[in-house]
């Protein structure tokens, strides 16, 4: 099954061991959105949390791709970050801060970190080492420089952020590897391991695909649309609409407006809901889900006023958003059939939901609402009409190539995860071609399932037995898919 195996590499940085799947991949697919690459590993205090993303961009007017590391640390006065940060990182920092002039806290602390850095570090900050003694991060400094990376250090808040930008044309694995070894080297500057490299000794650090996540709302921190198998085209006018949020200039340039209304409809199970999540991924959008409950209310008027504070609260948001209406039937359906007053109360909801989509775009331009059905022919087509919904998509169940992609996708999901030295997962034989033509008819959800059941049947064995059994394999599979046509 080499085709369905990741291509990995693990590189020893600072004393951590860092597993690098697909590196030439990740930053192929910053062409196409911004791409998360810190995906698993625990940090020192009083680091709190650690991200590393790389996007493309521009820089002087040329493509690049732009590496960018976040620290959080605990709280911490403004300014005093720089004093923390005891190395060539810490310089930089200092540095920055003293060049933004004025007589506030965080420029004082700025100048007095600056003069501190020069004595500590005489030479010119291009051409930095590490202290003496300290090999390993001498080493991760000078690979930094020969890679070309320039970084740049600000601060805010209690958060840490390194910025490079390498032309698009020249970036390589070695400009990913050097990237994190600059956010290691921080984090070992902020701990206080200023001598060999101690407080990363043993810690593992997991780099990949996971989607870029932000603290403004509730966001999807798992599903990317190179996760989506078996829906090219989809997954194509997905990437679109990302585009055009990418590139307001262009779109302001032509007077173009974006779809800003996704419907889709297809069969349970085909993945519409984590098409939403994935399109709110690609785009860096937040993503809000509004459910039947939020909306529908037994007492007269109720759900007229949750429409219109849904989308009176969306108007205000102040960062791309993705809103969606699942299984948006069960809110409005069967608009303007009957007479009596249960229709006349979805006639009302339906009016107001369409009053609401008609200014909605003009008044926050930056949000996208999807809307999902299972049964289309149960919205009224004047809610769904050009204008307020331009993109109207069938997710349809896969086919034979698609449940192939579909499961090697999964395959490689759950390798990233939880494969480690010393346990592997799946076994050679697996080949889900062959597993593809076994599953007529199953949609994504349905071969998810049926790898839930394996997971299970193997973790329950293990607790029984005190050892891992062999590992999933093309039978356990079938089996699987077996029992889930039984029911």
């Amino acid at each position: 099954m080499t085709e369905v195996l990741p291509d990995e590499e693990t590189v020893p940085l600072l004393g951590a061991e860092v597993r690098i799947a697909d590196a030439a991949g990740l930053l192929a697919a910053a062409v196409d959105g911004p791409v998360e690459l810190m995906v698993d590993g625990d940090f020192p205090a009083p680091v709190r949390e650690a991200l590393c993303t790389v996007r493309a961009d521009t820089a002087d007017g040329q493509p690049a791709h732009r590496f960018e590391a976040y620290l959080r640390v605990e709280s911490t006065p403004a300014g005093l970050l720089a004093l923390g940060l005891a190395g060539p990182v810490g310089v930089l920092l200092a540095e920055r801060l003293a060049a933004r002039g004025g007589d506030g806290p965080a420029a004082a602390v700025g100048r007095m970190a600056a003069e501190a850095g020069r004595r500590i570090w005489p030479r010119p900050v291009a051409t930095l080492a590490a202290p003496p003694g300290d090999e390993a991060g001498r080493e991760v400094l000078r690979a930094a420089r020969e890679a070309g990376l320039r970084p740049r250090v600000d601060q805010d808040n209690g958060t840490v952020r390194i910025h490079a930008d390498v032309p698009s044309a020249d970036v390589g694995p070695a400009h990913l590897t050097a990237m994190l070894g600059l956010l290691l080297q921080a984090v070992r500057e902020l701990s206080g391991d200023s001598d060999e490299p101690t407080v990363l000794r043993g810690r593992t650090y997991v780099v990949g695909r996971r989607p870029v996540t932000t603290a403004a709302g509730p966001r999807s921190a798992t599903v990317t649309l190179d996760q989506v198998g078996g829906l090219s085209d989809v997954v194509a006018q997905f990437r679109e609409v990302a585009v055009s949020f990418r590139h307001p200039a262009a779109m302001a340039r032509w007077g173009a407006r974006r779809p800003q209304g996704i419907l889709m409809y297809g069969p349970p199970g085909t993945g519409k809901t984590m098409l939403a999540r994935a399109l709110a991924n690609e785009v860096g959008a937040d993503f809000v889900e509004i459910r039947t409950p939020e909306i529908l209310d037994k007492y007269l008027g109720g759900s007229e006023r949750n429409i219109k504070r849904i989308f009176r609260e969306a108007r205000r948001y102040r960062r791309p958003t993705v809103m969606l209406f699942d299984e948006f039937d069960s809110i409005i359906s069967y608009a303007g059939a009957g007479g009596d007053a249960a229709s006349q109360a979805v006639n009302a909801v339906a009016g107001i939901f369409k009053q609401e989509m008609n200014t909605l775009f003009e008044e926050n331009p930056d949000v996208i609402v999807v809307a999902t059905t299972n049964f289309p022919h149960r919205v009224d087509a004047s809610l769904i009409r050009s204008g307020r919904f331009d993109l109207k998509i069938a997710i349809p169940a896969p086919d034979e190539n698609g449940r192939a992609e579909i499961l090697t996708k999964m395959v490689r999901e759950l390798i990233d995860r939880h494969e480690r030295p010393g346990f592997t997962m799946f076994a050679d034989d697996l080949d889900p071609a062959a597993l593809a033509a076994d599953t007529a008819g199953l949609t994504g959800a349905d071969l998810r399932e049926a790898l839930r059941r394996v997971q299970l049947a193997k973790a329950l064995r293990e607790a029984a037995e005190g050892a891992p059994p062999a590992p999933i394999g093309q039978d356990d599979v079938r089996e699987a898919v077996a029992g889930l046509r039984r029911g």
